[in-house]
């Protein structure tokens, strides 16, 4: 089983007098006929987010800025099965936190079980803290954490708050949200022998310097998780280059419950880099065609992806 992780960058459909389209991977929303507006990039972005995920043809893919179920639907129906790909029936994008609607998602060819929101939980149900002037009804997650069991394998499909504009707002949200899911796996995974869990998507850590404490560090604690990018060299682990600093790191996250990573302890996760723009200095391999210096392109994010087969 090919299991992948896409932050696809702000993907939502739009109604239109000429009908339906997708909004292009870009930041900053959409006005009629304003500084926005870029039809003919934004549906060459898309074909190109489908391009980058037909190359893959992952069994089961978390994404993570999907406005709504009828975006994942449309490009689906109208972008993925265009490349002459198997489909994905099932496929999961439930209300969010976020304030702008873009949320995570899932798409499996084989039937999840299982599948919970945990949009609505609160800091109060779980005896965490609250921010100042807030109370025990705050919500805990920026977006949600998407849990379904497919295969055998239970994923949490989360895309936690991302560090800025307040670095410490942020890490403290980015904590909570890690304590969050933490303390879910560990409830859902209680009595099981051995069980075999995922936590996977953007978790928006970014790459701080030595001493510093990461926010996701109730998640990547050795003695709960093993962190499969670990099996990477460390120059090999990049997903993504902030537009304004130009600096890489690794937001896209895997990481294993000790039983999953026993059970498949020579799958090294790897990376789709070819639908990024061709000004990253850093990427030297292939572009699709089509890709632009800057725009068109696939997403700001590249493709986060494992092989996990039993011999």
């Amino acid at each position: 089983m090919r299991i992948a992780s896409f932050n696809v960058q702000r993907m939502r459909l739009r109604s239109t007098d000429g009908g339906e389209r997708l909004d292009g991977a870009r930041e900053g929303d959409w006005r009629p006929g304003g500084e926005g507006e870029t039809p003919a990039l934004d549906r060459m972005d898309r074909v190109l987010t489908a391009r980058v995920l037909a190359e893959l043809d992952a069994d089961v893919v978390a994404l993570q800025e999907v406005f709504d179920q009828a975006t994942l639907d449309h490009f689906h129906d109208n972008f993925l099965l265009a490349e002459n790909l198997r489909p994905w029936p099932h496929r999961i994008c439930l209300p969010g936190n976020d304030g702008r609607g873009f949320d995570v998602a899932l798409m499996s060819r084989e039937a999840p079980r299982d599948i919970r929101s945990h949009a609505e939980l609160t800091c109060g149900e779980l005896g965490l803290e609250p921010q100042p002037g807030h109370g025990p009804d705050e919500r805990i997650f920026r977006r949600d954490c998407l849990v379904a069991t497919v295969g055998g394998i239970t994923l949490y499909v989360c895309h936690f708050k991302a560090p800025y504009p307040d670095a410490e707002r942020s890490w403290f949200l980015r904590r909570r949200e890690a304590q969050a899911v933490r303390m879910l796996v560990e409830r859902y995974s209680a009595g099981e022998d051995n069980p075999l869990w995922l936590v996977l998507g953007d978790l928006n850590e970014p790459d701080g310097g030595e001493g510093d404490e990461e926010a996701i560090a109730p998640l990547t604690d050795p003695t709960f998780s093993v962190d499969l990018l670990g099996r990477l060299k460390g120059e090999e682990r990049w997903s993504f280059r902030d537009p304004g600093s130009g600096a890489y790191s690794h937001p896209d996250a895997m990481l294993a419950s000790p039983a999953l990573a026993a059970r498949y302890a020579t799958a090294k996760p790897f990376y789709l880099r070819c639908g990024l723009e061709r000004d990253i200095a850093r990427y030297e391999g292939r572009h699709l065609p089509g890709v632009g210096e800057h725009r068109p392109h696939a997403s700001d994010h590249a493709v986060l992806a494992i092989d996990l087969h039993d011999d």
